[in-house]
């Protein structure tokens, strides 16, 4: 697939390449000139959805227009130190967003977005899945970006959606201390490095993993890790921001903290459990932690499909013709 922005000449087109084009543009005026609703949802919205071509053998751009979002995380992460009120708001979002997905996958600072009114978003979240009994799988070594790699996805065992709430809490503890908490070089130090700071985790875990995996953890050296205080010191919070009342405190974000980084994943917080911790809670909106599913569901028998490239060209055309008509992009 070529990315191209250029829009080709009439006598240019050549069926083997295909194009697609990313438009970003302000939400606000998207909504007048097409009347889209702006849900409360955490993953950056497909605003519009068009091809200029009207026959499958001139098929060759998609033309997707998506909000446009300031920042993405790790650029704030790099130049701010972000109060508790902001630390906050984040991390309420982020679980809003997984809530949402119900497992992304991919979860890392680049792959999240802000404006400047810290409204946050997920992207690139092509790995996402909505668990059933048939994705029950294991997540391939390549899935998650390492560092905010969950521990079963790093020793191949079965995972759930809570390896999205290992991935948030080191992106938590990494808007905190402005750096990346598990910086692995592969995925052996990455185990590495999780157990010097998190420490060898209990025999309960250990016991459910394969074979060769038990007998590598185990030979390791064993780790009583880091206190929670050690993570996340108080140094590195703005204490001038701080508000009791409302838990927006650094106790409070510690302890939310070391619920998302547990390594066994029947012990680590829920996605449920964490949006009802007293250090995000208040920001608490039903409609933005229960929002409406999108009215493009993922199909996973398609994702599953074995087709050759025309039958995907075919599938792509049909698919973006249905949602011009449903949307009447063209005004008729």
């Amino acid at each position: 697939m070529e990315i191209n922005g250029n829009h080709p000449a009439e006598a240019d087109y050549d069926t083997s390449k295909f194009h697609v084009i990313v438009v970003t543009a302000y939400i606000k005026v998207l909504i007048i000139s097409y009347g889209t609703i702006e849900l409360p949802v955490k993953i950056i919205q497909l605003l519009n959805a068009f091809t200029p071509q009207n026959e499958l053998n001139r098929f060759r751009e998609v033309y997707l227009v998506m909000e446009l979002m300031s920042h993405n995380l790790h650029e704030v992460i790099s130049k701010l130190r972000l109060d508790h009120k902001t630390l906050s708001f984040f991390v309420y979002q982020m679980l809003c967003a997984i809530k949402h997905l119900h497992n992304s996958g991919d979860l890392k600072p680049s792959n999240i977005v802000v404006n400047d009114r810290c409204i946050l978003k997920v992207l690139d979240f092509g790995l996402a899945r909505k668990k059933t009994v048939d994705t029950a799988m294991r997540m391939s070594d390549y899935v998650v970006t390492r560092y905010y790699r969950a521990p079963e996805v790093i020793l191949g065992i079965p995972y759930s959606e809570k390896v999205d709430i290992w991935s948030v809490g080191c992106i938590f503890a990494e808007m905190i201390n402005h750096r990346v908490l598990f910086p692995g070089l592969d995925r052996v130090d990455q185990w590495t490095k999780i157990i010097n700071v998190m420490g060898t985790p209990s025999e309960d875990f250990i016991s459910q993993l394969g074979s060769s995996a038990s007998v590598y953890v185990r030979s390791l050296p064993r780790q009583t890790g880091k206190s929670i205080e050690e993570i996340a010191p108080d140094v590195n919070f703005l204490s001038n921001t701080e508000n009791a009342r409302a838990n927006l405190t650094a106790e409070c974000a510690r302890d939310l903290l070391a619920k998302m980084l547990v390594i066994n994943p029947d012990n680590r917080y829920s996605v449920e459990e964490a949006l009802n911790h007293p250090y995000v809670k208040v920001w608490f909106r039903d409609d933005e932690v229960n929002a409406p599913q999108s009215e493009n569901r993922y199909r996973e028998e398609i994702d599953n499909a074995d087709k050759q490239l025309a039958e995907w060209k075919a599938l792509i055309f049909e698919e973006v013709k249905q949602y011009e008509q449903r949307h009447d992009i063209f005004g008729s």
